[in-house]
C-alpha cells in the first residue's frame, strides 16, 4: 500500500510519511511523482524516479575496476540477472581478467588503465563504446586507498597522494566526459542508460586516517549530484552507490586488513543490497551502515541542488 499527497502549489509530496506509516510497502516507482518509497536499511526515504530505467534494463554493462572487491562483485551480480545484459569487464590485471572471463559466456574483458594519460585514457574510452555500440551502463569502481597523518608532514608522499587524487576522482571526470557523447547520441534515439558512481560512506562523514581518499570520494558524491542534475533533461541517469567499511582488498597494504576484518560488512551483503538498489533504479544508493549518515546528512540535498539549478537557469 502505498499514500502519495501532492500539494497544489507545487506538484510534489508533502505528506510522504503517509506512505510510510501504512507499513513496509513494495517499491514502486512514480512516473508522475518525484519520490518512491525504498528502504535503505535503516528507514524509509524518498529517491527522485523522474527516470525510471533500472540495471535491468541494460543490454551492455562496463564495470570498471572489475579485477577485484567490489567491481569483480558486481560484474558477476550484473552477469547473473536475468535480463542476460552483456558485462565488460575493465582492470590492469590481466591474469584477473582472464580468470573472470570464465566465468559467464557473456563476460568480455578490457585492459584499462585509469591512470593512463588524459589522451591515451579518452583513445582507451572510446575503442570500448566503438567495439561495443550497444553500451548503455558504465560502472565506476576503480579505488585506491592510502593512510596519510599530517601530524608528520615529512612523511607525506606527494606523488602517492596524487595518485590516488586521478584514481578516484580525476580520472573518473575524464571517463564521464569521454563516455558522455556515446550515452547522449543514445539519448537522442530514445534509449536510456547509466552511468554509475561508487563513493563511500566517508564521503559523507570523513575518517581522518584516511583524509585524501574521503577528500576524494566527497568530490565525486558532490560531482555526482551535478552530473545528475545537469543530465536530468536527458536519458542519461546518474547514479550513485555508497558503500560502508566492505569486505575487499582495499587495506590489505596498510596492514590494517586483520582489525577491520571484524567490522566490516561482507562482501556477498554489500553485493546483494547494491544490486536491490540497481534493480530498483534508485538514484542513491546508500548500503548498510552508509545508509544511517546518508540519512542524516544527505537526505534532501539532491533535490536541494535541483531547485538551485532551477533557480540558477531562470531567466533574469
Amino acid at each position: 500500500m502505498c499514500v502519495i499527497v501532492l500539494s497544489p502549489l507545487t506538484n510534489v509530496p508533502v505528506a510522504e510519511q503517509s506512505a510510510w506509516l501504512a507499513g513496509d510497502p513494495p517499491r514502486p516507482r512514480y512516473q508522475i511523482s518525484l519520490y518512491s518509497p525504498r528502504r535503505t536499511g535503516y528507514s524509509l526515504s524518498p529517491s527522485p524516479m523522474s527516470n525510471p530505467a533500472t540495471i535491468s534494463d541494460c543490454r551492455s554493462v562496463l564495470v570498471i575496476g572489475a579485477t577485484a572487491g567490489l567491481g569483480r562483485a558486481l560484474a558477476l551480480a550484473i552477469h547473473g540477472l536475468p535480463s542476460k545484459p552483456t558485462v565488460i569487464a575493465a582492470g590492469r590485471r590481466q591474469e584477473r581478467l582472464d580468470d573472470l572471463a570464465k566465468q559467464g559466456e557473456r563476460i568480455q574483458t578490457v585492459k584499462f588503465d585509469v591512470n593512463a594519460s588524459r589522451d591515451a585514457l579518452k583513445s582507451a574510452v572510446q575503442d570500448v563504446y566503438q567495439k561495443y555500440p550497444d553500451l548503455d551502463a558504465v560502472l565506476f569502481v576503480s579505488g585506491i586507498q592510502h593512510l596519510f597523518d599530517f601530524k608528520k608532514p615529512e612523511s607525506i608522499n606527494l606523488d602517492t597522494l596524487e595518485e590516488e587524487l586521478n584514481t578516484n576522482y580525476t580520472s573518473i571526470i575524464r571517463m564521464a566526459t569521454f563516455f558522455l557523447p556515446h550515452f547522449l547520441k543514445l539519448s537522442e534515439q530514445g534509449r536510456p542508460s547509466l552511468m554509475i558512481t561508487v563513493t563511500s560512506g566517508l564521503a559523507i562523514v570523513p575518517g581522518p586516517w584516511v583524509p585524501n581518499y574521503c577528500a576524494t570520494k566527497a568530490a565525486l558524491h558532490s560531482f555526482t549530484l551535478s552530473l545528475h542534475t545537469q543530465l536530468k533533461s536527458t536519458k542519461v541517469k546518474v547514479m550513485e552507490i555508497f558503500p560502508p567499511l566492505v569486505e575487499s582488498e582495499l587495506h590489505d597494504h596498510q596492514g590494517t586488513t586483520p582489525a577491520l576484518s571484524k567490522l566490516w560488512m561482507p562482501l556477498d551483503e554489500f553485493t546483494k543490497e547494491a544490486m536491490e538498489g540497481l534493480q530498483r533504479g534508485d538514484v542513491e544508493i546508500p548500503v548498510g551502515k552508509s545508509a544511517q549518515q546518508w540519512e542524516a546528512f544527505e537526505k534532501g540535498k539532491l533535490e536541494k541542488a535541483e531547485g538551485a539549478q532551477k533557480l540558477f537557469s531562470a531567466p533574469k
